[in-house]
């Protein structure tokens, strides 16, 4: 009996601490995010043309969404700061933008930096909601992120 007593326990103790990871993966894995993916970066006849791909699941509509960036040159020095502004992102929906950047040699972009959301507004949404809700990604060579 006493075996088995102690092969209950560990069993118990075992499930117990499974059950207790649970809820913490559930939580990271439905947490709120505005996913942010600079998709391409192209010459253009203006300049260079980046274009991205969002996706709003921070659960509620964005009726104003713009975020400060900053182009980093190819010897990784700040070249220029500028302000995309995606406007309205609905909730749940996936969103392709492009923004054409006067005078900026594609080539010579090393890096885009994130610097801050100059503007995050919608019913229910904090200010700092756009930017610590999101995810960035790339599949250019340009790094990006913040």
């Amino acid at each position: 009996m006493t075996s088995l007593t102690a092969s209950l326990r560990l069993l118990t103790s075992t499930l117990a601490m499974s059950l207790a990871a649970a809820p913490a993966w559930a939580q990271s894995a439905s947490a709120p995010q505005l996913s942010l993916e600079l998709n391409a970066a192209q010459p253009s006849d203006k300049g260079c043309r980046l274009t991205f791909v969002v996706n709003n699941a921070l659960g509620a509509d964005l009726s104003k969404a713009a975020f400060e960036i900053a182009l980093f040159n190819e010897a990784g020095v700040v070249d220029r700061l500028t302000v995309l502004d995606f406007k309205d992102l609905p909730a749940g929906k996936t969103k392709v933008t492009r923004f054409d950047l006067a005078g900026t040699d594609c080539a010579k972009v090393s890096r885009v930096l994130i610097n801050s959301a100059a503007e995050c507004a919608g019913a229910g949404v904090k200010p700092a909601g756009c930017m610590r809700g999101l995810k960035t990604s790339t599949k250019t060579g340009i790094a990006f992120g913040v």
